[in-house]
């Protein structure tokens, strides 16, 4: 009991009381070294972004959906609208638009119109090494920042998606905003572009309605030689196939034509 003397424990008082101190002059540098990294870590990007969601795992497809949609090869037999490039089913209550562009007079998209929502369609000619959807999302999201909207990817039916909001001016000067849902679905040598607008965006049921509509699409890309980002000709209801192929630069999905109803 009487081996360790005052002076032994002052020493080693003394040696504690420098590793304090010591410790806390670490503690301070790797609070500094930290908040250093802080300030030059790089910042997120639209490219990191979409890494990210290219990276999230697939969602289980919903049992409302069918396997499509169907590239022509593969369709499954039933009634359906032939529209050139797209065929599409028949639905109870369901009103068909058309979109026409006016200086050529071709047909550009089909609007599906139910229950005071409605879905436009177009399909595109795409390459066989990669898919369209990356790009096109990020340049439709670049471009309604731009106009001074708000744009967010989030996790779909079909995958990734983008959730819209567009500024627009009302009848009364003041600006408002247009919601739009964009599902982009990468398919055998064609993408394929749906715009969902309408009560449907905040009613789930009538979403899902919707959703088990596009999976019911049927995609014609023919095998003539298309470049990608060309439009899939489409025709009127009855009308022969035959249009001029529309060629264009980089998609412009805020971009619309004249409709015209052809059934009802």
């Amino acid at each position: 009991m009487g081996l360790f003397s005052r002076k032994k424990r002052s020493q080693v008082e003394e040696v504690d009381e420098r590793d304090l101190r010591d410790e806390r002059e670490s503690e301070e540098s790797d609070a500094e070294l930290s908040e250093q990294d802080d300030d030059a870590a790089p910042q997120a990007t639209d490219e990191d972004e979409d890494q990210r969601e290219t990276e999230d795992e697939e969602i289980p497809r919903g049992e409302h959906l069918e396997d499509g949609p169907f590239d022509e090869a593969e369709a499954p037999d039933e009634d359906r609208i032939d529209l050139g490039g797209l065929q599409v089913p028949t639905v109870d209550g369901m009103e068909l638009r058309m979109e026409v562009d006016q200086r050529s007079s071709a047909v550009t998209g089909a609007n599906l119109v139910l229950g005071g929502s409605s879905l436009q369609v177009q399909a595109f000619a795409a390459p066989k090494s990669r898919g369209l959807w990356e790009d096109v999302r990020r340049s439709l999201r670049d471009s309604v920042v731009t106009q001074g909207g708000t744009a967010e990817t989030r996790s779909g039916a079909f995958g990734t998606e983008l959730i819209t909001r567009l500024p627009v001016k009302r009848a009364d000067g003041r600006t408002g905003y247009r919601p739009a849902r964009f599902i982009g679905i990468d398919g055998r040598r064609w993408f394929l572009r749906a715009i969902l607008t309408g009560k449907a965006l905040g009613d789930s049921e009538q979403s899902r309605r919707f959703e088990t509509l596009v999976s019911r699409l049927v995609v014609v890309r023919g095998t003539g030689a298309m470049a990608p980002q060309e439009l899939i000709p489409l025709h009127l209801p009855g009308e022969r196939a035959g249009l001029d192929q529309i060629r264009s630069g980089p998609l412009d999905p805020l971009a619309r034509g004249p409709e015209i109803t052809e059934v009802g």
